[in-house]
């Protein structure tokens, strides 16, 4: 484990994956398989990538990082043995450490789509509330998938402090599909002033004038 500049042992910044993992084994002990089918059984591929490459990648260098540690090996048939991990003290610390950080702190993320929004006077209006209404047409199939995880989450009676963040994830689509058709009401309401183009270069001629 790294070392910071007091001498201390620093806690490792843990990625979703591993915060995942972690969670998983402070339930139980398991191999990674197991909680590769556990995740997708839950959904959390929803809200993180998944992939079986990246989960046995993080849970070797979890067990690098002396947060988890192997505790024996199976076999089931002709299957290649499968290595069972446990959460060690220092993971479950890293765990509760990095949960308090993130929801502490909120972290500056750079979604592909705020540039784009910057940059969208580069087009013209007509395409850009075209452009966008193809954007809520996908919010609005994801908030509804994000329903039916809620709806199936209560139906099972799963305790909703389990799946709160889908309520969350759901909250903040919702709000963007709002914000957007304003948006574009304002696109072609002619409300807002943009850019005018040259139907044959393509050249910038000018700004529309406000009504």
């Amino acid at each position: 484990m790294e070392v910071d500049v007091t001498g201390k042992q620093a806690v490792p910044k843990l990625t979703p994956l591993a915060l995942l993992v972690l969670a998983l084994l402070e339930e139980r002990p398991m191999h990674p398989y197991e909680m590769y089918q556990l995740l997708l059984s839950r959904h959390e591929d929803e809200f993180v990538k998944v992939k079986p490459g990246s989960l046995y990648h993080t849970v070797a260098r979890l067990a690098d990082q002396e947060l988890v540690a192997a505790e024996g090996t199976d076999r089931a048939g002709n299957r290649p043995e499968r290595t069972t991990y446990r959460i060690r003290r220092a993971g479950r610390e890293a765990l509760r450490f990095r949960v308090t950080e993130l929801l502490r702190e909120p972290v500056q993320e750079y979604p592909a789509f705020v540039p784009a929004l910057a940059e969208a006077h580069n087009l013209p209006v007509d395409e850009v509330a075209a452009a966008l209404r193809e954007r809520v047409s996908w919010i609005d199939t994801r908030i509804a998938d994000l329903t039916s995880l809620r709806e199936l989450a209560v139906a099972r009676e799963v305790p909703r402090r389990y799946w709160i963040r889908v309520d969350y994830v759901r909250a903040q689509a919702a709000a963007e599909a709002e914000w957007l058709r304003g948006f574009i009401t304002e696109l072609e309401s002619g409300d807002l002033e943009w850019e005018n183009f040259d139907e044959v270069s393509g050249e910038r001629v000018g700004s529309q004038t406000t009504p």
